[in-house]
């Protein structure tokens, strides 16, 4: 059960690890593209190209499809990044029980953005995490757990990769440790326990009264999507990586003719920026065609 890129991983590795697939429940086609066609889900796509049964239910309330997944005889659920809630009877259906990869180190991080919310909040390190899944948000005893760093560096598109892949693997694993009877699961501790909020729109202004890393964390969190934003000479600017700089000056203003911009302490330099419409680009590249000058102040 998933619909996203980030399920692709684990849905190729069950394959090639030999797990028999008994059917893929994904969402619905969407509109996309310019012409706002609609298209299957990645998940979609790749169990077509396997051969293997595709489902795509709108929600799994009605009781004909209850029945239909229920009739599957499965002995266990996979779930990544589905995006459909599973009542109870559904999570009934399965033998073995159902099984979550989530992105985080439960309980930090539950809900449904833990990648942006782990790198924006400043965390040094995350997890994927195999969790038995329960009727709470999130609440289900963890199964294994793999630590993953993170860098100043890291953005949530690096992240997401990462953490596809190594949770993919552990996914895997879990499996085979279940069809043996060996998957040992814990509860999940009460303590240290944080929501992970989908990412709002009116989240993405930068605030350049923040701390250097802190809008380093801000920006890097809201990388690739939605980006985090700042007005720069009466354009709408992304900007999608930043290193840090040196300088002081009341925050938001552009320090040198490279674009190093104040913060409330310290100083970032875009590395890759976007202007509104346009592909993502170097800080170079970007000068060339809308070069800034020291003085300026960023957000007007």
């Amino acid at each position: 059960m998933g619909t996203p890129a980030f399920a692709v991983p684990t849905f190729s590795r069950l394959i090639a690890d030999g797990h028999a697939i008994a059917a893929v429940y994904t969402q619905p086609p969407r509109p996309a593209g310019r012409g706002m066609l609609a298209r299957p889900s990645p998940v979609a796509a790749l169990a077509h190209g396997q051969g293997v049964e595709g489902r795509t239910p709108p929600s799994l309330r009605d009781e004909a499809e209850l029945a239909a997944l229920e009739a599957l005889r499965a002995d266990a659920a996979v779930v990544v990044a589905y995006g459909l809630l599973l009542p109870a009877r559904a999570l009934a259906a399965f033998r073995l029980g159902a099984y979550n990869l989530h992105a985080s180190r439960l309980p930090r991080w539950r809900g449904a953005a833990p990648i942006q919310r782990a790198i924006a909040a400043g965390d040094a390190v995350t997890a994927a995490s195999v969790m038995r899944m329960e009727p709470g948000l999130d609440t289900g005893p963890v199964c294994l757990e793999e630590e993953v760093a993170i860098t100043p560096s890291t953005t949530a598109g690096d992240l997401h990769d990462q953490l596809a892949l190594v949770g993919a693997a552990l996914m895997s694993r879990a499996m085979a440790l279940l069809e043996r009877g060996g998957l040992a699961c814990r509860p999940q501790g009460g303590a240290g326990v944080t929501y992970a909020r989908k990412i709002d729109k009116a989240e993405a202004a930068i605030d350049f009264a923040r701390t250097a890393r802190q809008v380093q964390a801000h920006v890097h969190g809201l990388s690739p999507v939605p980006g985090a934003h700042t007005m720069l000479n009466g354009q709408r600017v992304k900007l999608l990586r930043v290193g840090m700089a040196e300088g002081s000056a009341p925050p938001g203003t552009v320090l040198d003719d490279r674009l190093a911009i104040a913060c409330g302490a310290g100083a970032i330099r875009p590395v890759l920026l976007q202007r509104e419409g346009k592909a993502a680009m170097a800080l170079d590249d970007f000068l060339r065609g809308s070069p800034v000058k020291p003085g300026t102040v960023a957000g007007r």
